[in-house]
C-alpha cells in the first residue's frame, strides 16, 4: 500500500467522472483488501457503480472472515455516497441476499438488479454483474461452488507468490489470471460469456454494456455493442473508468501505483 506521508497527495489523486468496480469478494483471504483502499483513496468520481460480487456470502456462510481493512472498505464507500457521490449497488451471485433489497438505499447506495448509465458523450450503457448469463450458474450452481472451493485455493497460492515477490521487490502478478489466460476451456468460456452479455446490450437498445462476474477486465467492440469488464479485486485489481469526456479504460491499479511512484521518485524507473 501507498504511504500517504512520503507522497504528495495532490499529484496522485486521480479524477473521474464514473468508476465501476466489481469482484471485491470481501470476507475471503483472497480479496486485495488494502490494495483496493489504496486506489480509493487516491480517486474520485462523480459516481461510483458496485457490480456485484462485493461481499462473498458463499465464503462467510462456510467461515467467517473480516479483517479491519474489509470493513475499512465498506465505510469508504459509505463515505463517498455521504460526500455527494452517486454510488450504485448491483448484486452478483455471491451477494445475490442483496438483490432482496433492490430499489432501497441503504447509507445513500441505491441497490439494483441492473441500471442504464449515459456517459458524457450520451451513449448508453446497460449495467449489471452478469451472472445470468453463465450457464454454469444457471443450470449447475453445485458445479459453480465445487469450482468456487478450487479458485479459492488457487487464489491462496497466488497470495503466498505474491508475498514472496513482494519480499523480492517484484511487482504483483495474478497467477490465476495467467493460468485463464493459457487454457483453452477458460478461453472459449470467456468468449461465450462476452458474446451473450454483448446480446444483452442490443435487446435493451443501448450502446454497451458494462459487468464484472467472470475477474477478466475487458473493453471491446463486440459486433455494434461495446463490450466492458471492470475486472476484480482478488486477481488483477482493475476497475472500468469514465472520464469527463465519456471516454472508457480500464485501470490496473497495480501498474497504475507503480507509475505514480516511479513519477515521483519513490521507485525507480
Amino acid at each position: 500500500m501507498i504511504e500517504e506521508e512520503s507522497l504528495d497527495v495532490q499529484t496522485l489523486f486521480l479524477r473521474y467522472r464514473t468508476i465501476w468496480i466489481s469482484d471485491i469478494h470481501l470476507g475471503t483471504r483472497g480479496c486485495q483488501a488494502e490494495t483496493l483502499l489504496d486506489f480509493l483513496r487516491y480517486t474520485e468520481s462523480e459516481n461510483l457503480y458496485l457490480v456485484g460480487d462485493i461481499v462473498d456470502g458463499w465464503q462467510l456462510r462456510k467461515r467467517w472472515y473480516w479483517p479491519q481493512a474489509h470493513n475499512d472498505v465498506v465505510q469508504k464507500i459509505l463515505r463517498r455516497a455521504r460526500k455527494g457521490s452517486n454510488v450504485f449497488y448491483i448484486p452478483g451471485n455471491h451477494d445475490e441476499v442483496a438483490r432482496d433489497f433492490c430499489g432501497l438505499q441503504f447509507g445513500g447506495v441505491l441497490v439494483t438488479n441492473q441500471i442504464v448509465h449515459t456517459l458524457a458523450n450520451g451513449n448508453r450503457f446497460l449495467v449489471l454483474h452478469g451472472d445470468q448469463y453463465d450457464a454454469v450458474i444457471g443450470f449447475a450452481k453445485w458445479v459453480a461452488k465445487l469450482g468456487d472451493v478450487a479458485y479459492t485455493f488457487a487464489l491462496s497460492i497466488n497470495t503466498i507468490l505474491n508475498t514472496i515477490r513482494r519480499k523480492m521487490g517484484f511487482s504483483y502478478w495474478s497467477l490465476s489470471s495467467y493460468l485463464k489466460s493459457k487454457v483453452k476451456n477458460a478461453v472459449e468460456y470467456i468468449s461465450a460469456y462476452e458474446t451473450l452479455v454483448a446480446d444483452e446490450a442490443r435487446r435493451h437498445d443501448v450502446d454497451g454494456v458494462l459487468c464484472g462476474h467472470i475477474h477478466q477486465a475487458e473493453i471491446r467492440m463486440i459486433g455494434d455493442a461495446q463490450y466492458c469488464n471492470c475486472g476484480d479485486w482478488v486477481e488483477s485489481c482493475t476497475a472500468v473508468v469514465e472520464d469527463f469526456e465519456g471516454r472508457l479504460s480500464i485501470i490496473n491499479w497495480p501498474e497504475q501505483r507503480d507509475a505514480l511512484l516511479r513519477v515521483l521518485g519513490v521507485l525507480p524507473p
